[in-house]
């Protein structure tokens, strides 16, 4: 069917802010490499090279963590920038081969198109299906257009200028441990470092250390501070998100059904996002098991609750 010309974009300038995005990863790294060279080379690294039995064993119980969240982090977070979140094929219609499937969704943008088909019991059924007028193709359900990306993004969360990428249904799960090991790195950064920080006016006064340490020091303690804050609060958010499977956009859609339709128990809302396998929860990896039997982690098919009707 030919919808005609594409409709101008007037959110074609948005694109914009994706050099914005590169920025804040030149920014996440900064916070990195200052954060390292307080906690790790300031800090603890003197205490287990040349301090006490004691004195080691303690920087130990800080550093092996410290390491292990950071490396978690960083692989979470390049997992989030550089994993496609999903897009709608060409000239994609939907399926419908099982009941618990749904086959309508709809959008503020969208225009819908009318098709049919028959269930195995032969009965005809009507599939209201999202039309995107600036891709010019269908939209599966609980897809949005991203201003940011120019194009459909399959369950869509939001656009993150952190990571210059868009968090969707095939990305969401390493943003949410991205999420979840920098809210702990930080926590455990601002613990290593705040009894440096507490003596820190005694040593500008005394002189006792480098300015350089302690300016390096002060900053990296108030960053992670800050970040744990702010971070909890982000965590807080996307945990109950994820057990009503709900998403960022679908918030206010959410407050308006009695009943939300994709809510099918905390433990399948929390598979939808994490997979079957526990190996894999917190890894940012998938199982191939997970890829072929949850459609939900391809991001165009999702379950519906059998008591609300689509």
């Amino acid at each position: 069917m030919d919808f005609g010309q594409a409709a101008p974009n007037p959110f074609r300038l948005c694109s914009g802010l994706r050099v914005l995005g590169y920025l804040m990863i030149l920014m996440v790294a900064a916070i990195i490499a200052v954060t390292y060279y307080a906690v790790v080379i300031v800090v603890w690294s003197p205490r287990l090279l040349h301090g006490g039995l004691s004195s080691a064993a303690l920087a130990l119980a800080v550093l092996v963590p410290f390491h292990l969240l950071l490396v978690l982090l960083i692989w979470s977070y390049f997992m989030v920038v550089f994993r496609d979140p999903g897009t709608v094929p060409v000239n994609w219609r939907p399926t419908f081969d099982v009941e618990s499937l749904e086959i309508t969704s709809s959008d503020s943008v969208a225009h819908e198109s009318r098709l049919s088909s028959e269930s195995s019991s032969g009965l005809e059924r009507r599939l209201n299906i999202g039309y995107c007028n600036f891709c010019q193709n269908n939209k599966p359900p609980r897809c949005h257009h991203c201003s940011v990306c120019q194009r459909c993004v399959l369950k869509m969360d939001h656009h993150c200028v952190w990571v210059v990428n868009c968090v969707g249904a095939r990305n969401y799960k390493f943003f949410l441990l991205f999420l979840l090991y920098t809210f702990l790195e930080t926590i455990l950064d601002t613990l290593a470092l705040l009894p440096h920080f507490i003596t820190f006016f005694g040593d500008a006064k005394n002189h006792s250390s480098s300015a350089q340490n302690l300016a390096v020091t002060f900053i990296a303690f108030v960053l992670n501070l800050a970040f744990s804050l702010s971070l909890l609060c982000f965590v807080v958010m996307h945990s109950s998100l994820v057990l009503s499977n709900t998403t960022t956009i679908e918030v206010y859609e959410k407050k308006k059904a009695v009943t939300w339709k994709y809510d099918i128990g905390r433990r399948k809302n929390f598979e939808q996002v994490f997979g079957t396998k526990k190996i894999f929860w917190f890894l940012p990896l998938f199982s191939e098991k997970d890829l072929e039997n949850i459609p939900a982690l391809g991001g165009l098919e999702f379950p519906m609750r059998s008591d609300v009707e689509a």
